[in-house]
């Protein structure tokens, strides 16, 4: 037992620190993580034998549950909201026709049985979300035409169509399923899938609001549960398990939580740790020994699927939306395959469906083609089209985007006619819990003194307590388009509602505090003070 625990406390140090060089060196860290477990692996340098498929694919869908949930918890859905439409396309009829090109061009290669030809497809047809994510956020890579949250959304919702297809595709080999069947088995994978996770949504919405847990931790464990149930529940029913544990996320991950900032950070270390143990566990299940007999399908397969088949789906389904070409040609290059392709391989693997090829190990190799090339080519891809806005911050389409700054900054102008003009700072009576910190006179800095006497012209520089960290106070972004109601309105004209307030406006890269007088213009981004309840 020490033996044991003294292993995996290793393997988890070594994982942590290879998180690290990944994403300093921009390298994905689904490759990282599954070079280590081929370095403790049988064909490895430790040779810690292992090949038990079947309990590697209990634990990965276990850990998937968590991927899947926090990845609808992690997005920001008015972010996301204007490329909606083409991200569920994406990741739906997307996910099919990619596989079914796939599809194809196995049959022509392969030469094996439509039915497998077509679940290898399924098997690599959605996109990973955790290689998809590490390399837009630790590469900080702003995207334009909300192109950031167009990826994360599709490639965050995709597997669950992605494991539909392969559980049909297997249903097929194994008994030869109907039409009939598989119609039945569609309906209630989408509509048990959805059903199930919109009731156990509203429901944990209507504990975690009503509900005050009276020891520190436990909301968290109580929404750990809450992702459980939302993969059991429907999948016991014949649904999508996966389907309902993201849209639960996504409804709890966009409503105003009591301690949510506690419940991002869990669920972020949570699901790191998750990727670290599927990673590093699908790389020790791989015997390196048996890749050269399909690594040259395998080559073919990738480069097809990256150059042809992805780029075909992202053609067919994003021209009629008009997006433009640079923006198609960054999609289609970062549709990475990763830990969902491989965890389905090896359901295909371990099902009493009798397939003819080594799925597990020809999906292994295309995953580490995809994650190696198109991963590590994504940031210079960007740039060479020109997708990079540096006016925007890409962390804002992710909801664990959060200022953990416990202070903050005023900065006014001292007037003549202001009440503090001519008066040393000792005789001024700041708000609680604020001091003077830089004072700007004549192009100087000057750290103020109590003796300090205020002057016509002077900037002061006053710091604070947060606002972010007072319980009951809940910051949105809205952006005012030309055809809004508000636009062209006074700040008086605006009905927000009597829970909520403008605060603040950026306008053309100045600030702005409102007053009834105000105008609302344009491309403005409003600062909205949401009060919450308590």
């Amino acid at each position: 037992m020490p033996q044991f625990l003294l292993l995996s406390a290793a393997i988890i140090l070594v994982c942590v620190l290879g998180n690290k060089i990944s994403s300093r060196f921009g390298v994905p860290m689904l490759l990282v993580f599954i070079l280590l477990g081929m370095f403790f692996g049988s064909d490895g340098v430790v040779k810690i034998r292992f090949d038990n498929y079947a309990f590697a694919e209990q634990v990965c869908s276990i850990a998937l549950i968590f991927i899947m949930f926090y990845g609808g918890f992690g997005t920001n859905w008015r972010e996301a909201r204007p490329v909606a439409a083409q991200a569920i396309l994406l990741s739906t009829v997307g996910v099919a026709l990619t596989a079914a090109v796939t599809g194809l061009f196995c049959r022509l290669l392969l030469r094996l049985g439509w039915a497998e030809c077509f679940l290898i497809g399924s098997v690599i047809s959605s996109t990973d979300a955790a290689s998809v994510f590490s390399i837009i956020r630790s590469r900080r890579l702003n995207l334009r035409a909300h192109t950031a949250s167009l990826l994360e959304v599709e490639s965050g919702s995709n597997d669950p169509f992605a494991y539909m297809l392969t559980t049909i595709c297997l249903s097929v080999i194994h008994g030869g399923a109907g039409g009939g069947e598989i119609a039945c088995m569609l309906f209630a994978q989408i509509v048990y899938g959805l059903a199930f996770g919109l009731v156990i949504a509203l429901a944990a919405l209507w504990v975690l609001r009503r509900f005050r847990f009276i020891t520190a931790g436990f909301d968290a464990i109580f929404v750990l549960a809450v992702a459980l149930l939302a993969y059991a529940a429907p999948a016991v029913a014949g649904g999508n398990g996966y389907l309902s544990a993201y849209i639960v996320g996504l409804a709890l991950g966009n409503r105003p939580l009591k301690n949510k900032a506690a419940l991002v950070h869990f669920f972020d270390g949570l699901t790191g740790l998750m990727q670290m143990l599927i990673f590093f566990l699908l790389g020790l299940l791989a015997f390196p020994s048996q890749m050269p007999r399909v690594v040259l399908p395998a080559l073919a397969i990738a480069v097809f699927l990256t150059l042809v088949a992805r780029s075909l789906a992202v053609a067919v389904l994003l021209t009629p939306f008009r997006c433009f070409w640079r923006q198609q040609g960054l999609v289609a290059w970062a549709g990475l395959r990763g830990a969902s392709s491989i965890v389905f391989a090896i359901t295909a693997t371990i099902h009493p469906a009798v397939v003819e090829s080594d799925i597990f190990h020809m999906v292994f190799c295309i995953v580490l083609f995809s994650i190696l090339v198109q991963g590590s080519l994504i940031p210079l891809t960007a740039r060479k089209l020109n997708m990079i806005d540096e006016t925007t911050n890409v962390m804002k389409t992710f909801n664990d985007y959060t200022e953990e700054v416990p202070i903050q900054f005023i900065r006014f102008a001292i007037r003549a006619d202001h009440p503090w003009t001519g008066k040393p700072l000792r005789e001024i009576l700041l708000p609680p819990d604020t001091l003077a910190v830089l004072l700007l006179r004549g192009g100087e800095r000057q750290i103020p003194r109590g003796s300090t006497v205020l002057e016509d012209g002077d900037v002061m520089i006053l710091s604070a307590k947060a606002i972010g960290a007072l319980e009951g106070v809940h910051l949105t972004e809205l952006t005012i388009g030309g055809e809004h109601d508000w636009a062209g309105k006074t700040v008086a004209e605006i009905d927000t509602g009597p829970n909520r307030l403008i605060i603040m406006i950026q306008r053309q890269g100045r600030i702005v505090i409102p007053h009834g007088v105000t105008a609302i213009q344009d491309g403005d981004l409003l600062v909205i003070h949401e009060a919450t309840e308590t």
